[in-house]
């Protein structure tokens, strides 16, 4: 069986879920939720997730499959002899950017699984604030642990597609549902839970601006894993005999799921705790030893938690370089391992800048920003939806119309009315709204 391609229908929607759970839902959603209104935001990116993001997940899908290519050359045999090939690099060079940050916090959590197996984590008394300072503020930590992150991600993704991301994700996947599961439950029963949810569920408007709006929007995209063409290379691997609107389904509607209950978890350990909610990056490493801390064994069941989260950190880590290893290996001239190797020391000398930016260079200001938050927001808040924007206007104006609709329905049992909503959707839902929504927050409208 070639290592290229899925091995089957539930490999990939957990290669998928895997791309799209990760940071996104377990630390991003909570803090960025906690510093854009709580209820009315969780509440705007639903709506901004099921309107926008899935019909856009559903696109990427059509586009790799329907090319069998990778990112750059899927555009390049669906569009020849033209412009549009320049999306898929976009989304190379936004995927390498997204890496630089992305692998900072991952060595976060590596650092955190690695403290919290020795027991390093939980004491009584405590300040947690405090040892995250202390971590994200050390050079050597941070290098350490942001290495260590490139190096797991380069091993895996040398192995291919079916030996290294999709094993992967096969087991660690419902591992991870399993230990939020159990956090919810403990986090439900803490004496701050009530207002933990209310703010958290209760959709107060008031405190929504145009800047949370489209924090919600790239939420979404960053939260799916779409816009940076990542799910185009990952498809392009999927077999003919598999439901692509039925997968698309299936990722967002776990997407959600760990979004919820990531808020509902985090929240009421925030409101007990007296936390802020607006705490920033910090929240969850934070959060989560003290609600580990009141439960027996918290520290083992920290650890495993701790372990589970890397490796869902991992599995979003693997989709973005997958998408440069894939770039560059297309033409089968070079060999992935030599590829891999390259592009984790490109990325590790990249991201440097941002793996300082909480200690020798913090006052290093783009924008009035770090170079962390400032490739945060450039990423998150301008390239994914302007990368969504032009697969919008590809799949509807320059796609062949007829290999759009195989594709759509292929395998499916899905009615021709929706893909008829969706083609709708996508031609002006879609694209008005991401303009919209832009062009408010960069001051045009």
């Amino acid at each position: 069986m070639n290592n290229d391609q899925w091995s089957s229908k539930f490999g990939f929607i957990m290669a998928s879920a895997g791309a799209a759970i990760g940071l996104g839902a377990l630390w991003k959603f909570p803090y960025v939720t906690g510093t854009s209104g709580g209820g009315a935001f969780f509440l705007i990116f639903v709506v901004f997730t099921l309107l926008i993001g899935f019909p856009l997940l559903i696109s990427e899908y059509i586009i790799g499959r329907g090319s069998g290519k990778e990112a750059i050359s899927a555009f390049k045999k669906l569009a020849p002899n033209s412009l549009w090939a320049w999306i898929g690099r976009f989304g190379v060079l936004g995927s390498f950017l997204l890496l630089s940050f992305y692998s900072v916090v991952g060595g976060w959590v590596l650092i955190y699984s690695m403290l919290s197996l020795v027991g390093a984590v939980i004491r009584d008394g405590k300040d947690y604030g405090a040892l995250f300072g202390t971590i994200i503020g050390t050079p050597w930590i941070t290098i350490l642990g942001f290495a260590l992150f490139i190096i797991l991600n380069v091993i895996v993704i040398a192995l291919g597609v079916q030996k290294g991301i999709e094993k992967a994700n096969k087991y660690l996947m419902p591992l991870l549902f399993v230990f939020l599961i159990i956090l919810v439950i403990r986090a439900l029963t803490l004496d701050g839970a009530l207002e933990g949810l209310q703010f958290f569920l209760t959709p107060d408007f008031s405190n929504i601006t145009s800047e949370s709006i489209l924090y919600a929007l790239g939420q979404s995209f960053f939260a799916l894993a779409v816009g940076l063409s990542c799910m185009i290379t990952y498809s392009s691997y999927l077999k003919k005999d598999v439901s692509l609107s039925y997968s698309a389904g299936w990722v967002v509607g776990m997407n959600l799921v760990v979004s919820f209950l990531a808020g509902v978890a985090i929240f009421p350990v925030v409101f007990t705790f007296g936390f802020e909610p607006a705490e920033g990056p910090g929240l969850l490493f934070m959060v989560l030893p003290q609600a580990f801390a009141q439960m027996p064994l918290g520290e083992v069941f920290l650890s495993l938690f701790l372990l589970l989260f890397l490796f869902a950190t991992l599995t979003s880590s693997f989709s973005l370089f997958e998408i440069i290893v894939a770039a560059f290996t297309e033409n089968g001239k070079r060999k992935r391992n030599s590829v891999a190797s390259l592009s984790g020391i490109i990325v590790f000398i990249a991201g440097i800048p941002a793996a300082l930016s909480s200690s020798i260079l913090q006052h290093i200001l783009l924008f009035d920003k770090t170079v962390f938050d400032a490739t945060d927001f450039l990423v998150s808040n301008i390239m994914l939806p302007v990368g969504n924007l032009f697969i919008a206007i590809f799949i509807i104006h320059r796609m062949d119309k007829a290999l759009v609709q195989e594709e759509f329905m292929l395998s499916s049992s899905v009615n021709p009315g929706i893909y008829t909503i969706w083609r709708k959707i996508m031609t002006w839902i879609a694209p008005a709204t991401i303009v919209i929504v832009l062009f408010n927050t960069l001051g045009f409208i």
